[in-house]
């Protein structure tokens, strides 16, 4: 391909809206330009990067045993009334209604869709197990759509669903899956772990997301240094402590605190450590008051509150339904005395006794707190979100922490679907038996951010050999000579004879402006024709990963080339 017949619209700044570097460098790649907030048009060269990594992923998961498929991109309202979740997903589900007042929605998944399918077509246990999968644009209404692909409205994704007889079978499925994943991610050269993680508003009893590494990424992943360990900060479990704290306390004692507010005003105050205080948080959970209990230097884990209360929705709880349960405003609440809702303390508060919370009374907080002797009824749980230095659960090493971007989220649905939506099958004896269900899903364009955000450096992108939308740049420095124009000719028909995709920069440009537009570009491997070059008998060749320059022979340049272009692979670890 011709460089000068091809849409590339480089530029020399990024958008003042473009916040992140994917968004940045595709923006300025001239790869993707914005229609609205969070939608984007890909233009050619991104388009085959995009196409590059739905390819992997399709094949990856035909040799795995799925099968594609595609489905409506619009969906009735009736199928998701039926699972539930029509009343419970949220703002983000994109619902309209059609000419005849019908309610209908843009899909942001599949599972009703592809849960109709499968009961109106399956009977019997012989036609189980099965995996179907599509590649399909999505449409999730997101509140604030932000650092372009990464969390844009409308997106590519490839969603797969398993179908099997039994728990036993779903296992073998999910495995397949979680394999076929590490493949895909794999082939695509690219740093990533899989970590145990939340299975939000999908649903189901097990999940793992696929982080690519970066250290601009949104996501926070908890890691063990000793083992292979890692879930992602919203599903790290923390360990109990190892004994629990039998020792009591002297009888609580109220003291007055004005004003103080907050963690921080607390132990200004009192001149205590963070350590010693009950941090009490009311929640709002399926509609119902709740108290949840953290040590004073903790965060508090919504995920994991809301999961163990099974519940739909956690909402903090306003100011005024504070003053209502506690009579007291905000930053006074307590266990002892709380009779509004359930209290749930974190089991990290079962290592200690003598705390101090708040008195449910304003400028009021009461010392020497025993839960066990002061508040009747309460349960522990795991509440808190895991902080580096934790130990990890499995072996008990410490914890780290790295950045990660979610590029896929493999899950155990369970029968949450088929039941819902009656998706049954007859099995060896004639008994009606519920399908089993898994959900798989890749956001295929959020690879091509993720992948931007691992690699690259100040000069533009450095694409790793499986996403680049061409294998290697061809510049040609002077278009005008007939000399060097013939030679540039000679190598890009030679290239591409040897299988190779190539971009044969042919503008009438400054050699710089060809030079910057190539690092913006990333392309893996530049080759450069120029007179100066050429009257030495020679050509430049560049790696774009590790920057190193080299020559390689006019004469033989074939065979220079092949063995040039191994070393380009193997710092790509190919």
């Amino acid at each position: 391909m011709r460089w000068s017949q091809w849409y590339i619209p480089t530029l020399k700044e990024a958008p003042g809206d473009a916040e992140v570097i994917s968004h940045k460098l595709l923006i300025r790649a001239g790869m993707i330009r914005k229609l609205t907030s969070g939608i984007y048009t890909w233009l050619p060269l991104g388009l085959r990067t995009l196409n590059k990594a739905a390819n992997i992923v399709r094949e990856e998961m035909d040799r795995a045993g799925a099968q594609e498929i595609l489905m409506p991109t619009v969906q009735p309202a009736d199928l998701w009334r039926e699972s539930g979740r029509w009343e419970h997903y949220g703002k983000e589900l994109l619902r309209f209604k059609d000419r005849h007042e019908r309610d209908y929605c843009l899909g942001p998944t599949h599972e009703e869709v592809v849960t109709d399918l499968i009961r109106g077509e399956v009977r019997s246990y012989r036609q189980l197990p099965m995996n179907l999968y599509q590649i399909q644009t999505k449409f999730r209404d997101e509140i604030r759509p932000r650092f372009g692909l990464m969390r844009g409205r409308e997106f590519l994704m490839k969603d797969a669903y398993s179908f099997d007889r039994d728990d036993a079978g779903a296992d073998i499925s999910y495995k397949k899956m979680f394999e076929a994943y590490k493949k895909i991610f794999s082939r695509m050269a690219l740093q990533f772990r899989p970590v145990e993680a939340d299975s939000g508003s999908i649903g189901g009893n097990f999940s793992h997301e696929f982080m690519v590494l970066a250290e601009t990424g949104e996501d926070t992943i908890a890691y063990c240094t000793g083992c292979d360990w890692s879930a992602n900060i919203e599903r790290a479990a923390v360990l109990p402590p190892a004994k629990a704290c039998e020792e009591t306390c002297s009888a609580i004692e109220e003291v007055t605190t004005p004003d103080q507010h907050t963690i921080e005003e607390v132990c200004g105050f009192l001149k205590v450590p963070a350590q010693k205080l009950i941090k009490t948080l009311l929640y709002v959970v399926d509609g119902k008051p709740v108290a949840a209990l953290v040590r004073g230097d903790r965060e508090l884990n919504e995920i994991k509150l809301k999961n163990y209360f099974k519940a739909d929705e956690v909402v903090l709880a306003s100011p005024e339904q504070v003053t209502q349960w506690t009579n007291a405003p905000v930053g006074f609440a307590g266990p002892v005395g709380f009779t509004a809702g359930p209290i749930v303390a974190d089991h990290e508060l079962m290592a200690d006794t003598d705390w101090i919370a708040g008195a449910n009374k304003a400028d009021t907080h009461i010392l020497h707190v025993d839960l066990k002797r002061d508040v009747p009824a309460f349960a522990y749980a795991d509440l808190r979100s895991i902080a580096e230095g934790d130990v990890c659960p499995r072996c008990g090493k410490p914890v780290a922490f790295a950045k990660g971007i979610e590029v896929g989220h493999v899950f155990k649905l369970g029968t949450k679907y088929s039941t819902a939506l009656n998706a049954i099958y007859l099995d060896e004896n004639g008994k009606e038996q519920t399908i089993i269900m898994g959900c798989y899903g890749i956001g295929v364009s959020r690879v091509v951010a993720a992948c931007i955000e691992q690699n690259n450096d100040g000069d533009g992108i450095a694409f790793p050999p499986p996403l680049a939308p061409f294998d290697l740049e061809l510049l040609n420095l002077d278009p005008k000579n007939a000399d060097t124009a013939a030679k540039a000719d000679e190598l890009y028909d030679l290239l591409t004879g040897m299988g190779l995709d190539v971009l044969l920069d042919d503008r009438e440009e400054r050699p710089g402006v060809k030079f910057k537009d190539a690092d913006l570009v990333g392309l893996p491997m530049q080759v450069v024709v120029g007179g100066k070059g050429l009257a030495r008998g020679i050509v430049e060749v560049k790696n774009r990963k590790t920057g190193e320059k080299g020559e390689l022979p006019v004469e033989g340049f074939a065979e220079a080339f092949a063995a040039w272009r191994k070393s380009v692979l193997a710092c790509w670890g190919m």
